[in-house]
């Protein structure tokens, strides 16, 4: 059974960081894509940060670019994002996701979600 353990949300003042962690557990964390998506209120999910398998390659979108940086650990199935210099457009629940093409098949996995708010 595929679980996500999300934690590390919460209320942060602008210009604080904050660090998500996803532990996953179910499936071959190794052989998966692990992201992070957000989703703001009555935007559309949106990838904020990808990291590959194997070689750990990082993909970003630009609006967070510079600021945070996501990590993973194959042996303890966890992938985590630290988040710098929060600004008040950070805001929305972030997903923990794994993506993978495993023997031809693809496979996609979500979290529940954990809440971000930056706000003074």
């Amino acid at each position: 059974q595929v679980q996500f353990v999300e934690s590390g949300g919460g209320l942060v003042q602008p210009g604080g960081s904050l660090r998500l962690t996803c532990a996953a557990s179910g499936f071959d964390f190794s052989r998966y894509v692990m992201s992070w998506y957000r989703q703001a209120p009555g935007k559309e999910r949106e990838l904020v940060a990808s990291v590959t398998p194997v070689d750990e390659s990082t993909n970003y979108a630009d609006s967070v670019k510079g600021r945070f940086t996501i990590s993973r650990d194959n042996r303890k199935h966890t992938v985590q994002l630290q988040m710098n210099s929060l600004k008040p457009e950070d805001t929305a629940v972030y997903y923990c996701n794994a993506e993978g093409l495993i023997f031809k098949i693809g496979y996609d996995y979500w979290g529940q979600g954990t809440q971000v708010t930056v706000s003074s």
